[in-house]
């Protein structure tokens, strides 16, 4: 059982004074969806921060499908204060990946979030997973494009991997499922990074799962090794961030 969300937040706060010397905290909302029940619930959750002038932002994560206006509304007023960030998930921007994983929302939800989202002082962060059944790696890359051309200000970039007791668990051992292979995910990641134009922050580049839950892949435990790699790579190939979206404007030009 989890402790009541102040003791969560005075925890943090304490942990980061300590181990990092930090002075300023973002609140993140992060499991499960943030957005999701009544708007004076949400504000009762979200004013707690108000509590901890050690708060300097509110970082909401949730689903596209999960975010109405009152619900911006209440993150909007936050904003007068506070720097304001929802994190959406979206995933894929396939709906025959959507629909395969099940994730309940359509590509559609999530472009109609972002775009209202946008009209208010609220950054935008948007999570994917690459290597999720049955896409290929030219479908990784068009959600990165897409990605490319949307009022974004951060992405956060995940592998996709087996955890257990889960219905991609039973396709895996079954051999229906093959995770990305480590120079595979290298290879896709850094593609998919080209094509993401700056400033669009880079949150994450790899998903992390409770060790003694995940079946696959192994390479993924070594989390400081796959960042260093994926530098490494795009260092190899005289590339970063953003190139190949550079690439394009100049051929569509002005």
């Amino acid at each position: 059982r989890l402790p009541p969300l102040d003791e969560q937040l005075a925890r943090g706060i304490r942990f980061g004074e300590k181990r990092y010397r930090a002075r300023g905290f973002f609140a993140y909302f992060q499991a499960y969806t943030n957005t999701y029940g009544p708007v004076e619930l949400l504000e009762e959750r979200y004013g707690l921060i108000r509590r901890y002038p050690e708060v300097v932002g509110l970082t909401v994560g949730t689903r596209p499908d999960c975010t109405n206006e009152p619900v911006l509304d209440l993150l909007e007023s936050f904003s007068l204060d506070y720097e304001v960030w929802v994190e959406y998930g979206l995933q894929s921007a396939h709906n025959r990946t959507l629909d395969r994983i099940r994730r309940g929302h359509r590509v559609e939800d999530f472009l109609d979030a972002v775009e209202r989202t946008s009209r208010r002082p609220i950054q935008i962060c948007v999570h994917i997973i690459l290597g999720l059944p049955g896409e290929t790696h030219a479908e990784m890359i068009q959600t990165a494009k897409i990605l490319a051309g949307l009022p974004i200000q951060g992405v956060k970039i995940h592998h996709c991997h087996v955890i257990r007791g889960t219905p991609l668990a039973d396709n895996y051992r079954k051999g229906e499922y093959h995770p990305l292979g480590y120079s595979e995910y290298l290879r896709c990641v850094c593609d998919f990074l080209e094509h993401l134009p700056w400033p669009i922050t880079i949150q994450r580049l790899l998903g992390e799962a409770p060790r003694d839950l995940l079946l696959a892949p192994e390479w993924g435990k070594d989390k400081g090794r796959v960042l260093e790699e994926i530098q490494n790579e795009l260092e190899r190939r005289g590339s970063r961030q953003g190139s190949r979206s550079e690439e394009q404007q100049l051929e569509r030009g002005p």
